[in-house]
């Protein structure tokens, strides 16, 4: 068998699937920050501990201050970032305790989640939910650590909106963001062959949300957190050697 490539995450930005073009209204620009610094986070872009100073962060994202505030003030009540006066904002540490908590609340909620999408969702929500995995094997095959997370970020932000349930996706989406910090790592050690299998398993859900197939929904999300769960226990078994999630 060939060697498999190794994960990596590229320096280029790929497109924002929200973004639209230039005359962008003031929220859809501190929308693209907030994600952006949420991308880079969950990727070990910017590392666990290291300090954020708000001018830096809108040099590096072409962003206003005010967007990088307010991106800020999102991730603190995430916890994905800590803000202490006079100590500044950092960016959280990785902490094995929250993760487990984060997976036990995910395994309560997400499958419900899975369940409401399939009773609710429309064409336009499957269409969604399947352009969000457009590529995706090809990513995995390519290493492309980036476009996969992005990826997973879109799928689950999509089933969270096809719940029409709003409540639900404010609890969830934090919970998801939180624990792809985690995954990272997994990812890191999986074979190609497990990042496949692991790709197959979303796209069970998108089909049975497609069929209106409330109970194979339920199902087939637990058999995603379960082998995430699996993934994540097997590596964070040891303390992670550095603060950089990748290389």
């Amino acid at each position: 068998m060939p060697e498999q490539p190794q994960l990596r995450a590229r320096g280029r930005r790929t497109r924002d699937p929200h973004a639209v073009e230039p005359g962008w209204a003031p929220e859809l620009q501190k929308a693209r920050v907030y994600e952006q610094i949420l991308l880079d986070v969950i990727l070990g872009e910017l590392p666990p501990g290291a300090r954020l100073d708000e001018q830096a962060l809108a040099r590096r994202y072409d962003a206003g201050l005010a967007g990088v505030r307010e991106a800020l003030g999102r991730l603190a009540l995430e916890g994905l970032v800590e803000r202490r006066p006079r100590a500044g904002t950092t960016v959280a540490p990785l902490d094995l305790v929250d993760v487990r908590q984060a997976f036990e609340a995910r395994r309560l909620i997400e499958p419900h989640c899975a369940a409401l999408a399939a009773r609710h969702a429309t064409p336009a929500d499957v269409a969604e939910l399947q352009s969000a995995l457009e590529g995706a094997a090809a990513a995995a095959r390519d290493g492309d650590a980036r476009a996969l997370v992005e990826m997973d970020q879109r799928f689950h932000a999509a089933i969270a909106r096809a719940t029409r349930n709003p409540t639900l996706a404010r609890i969830v989406l934090p919970l998801q963001h939180k624990a792809a910090r985690f995954w990272i790592y997994s990812m890191v050690e999986d074979t190609l062959e497990e990042r496949i299998a692991e790709i197959g398993r979303h796209l069970v859900v998108v089909d049975c949300i497609a069929r209106h197939d409330e109970e194979a929904a339920e199902a087939a999300m637990l058999n995603i957190l379960g082998a995430f769960s699996d993934n994540v226990k097997r590596s964070t078994s040891g303390a992670p050697r550095s603060g950089r999630a990748l290389s």
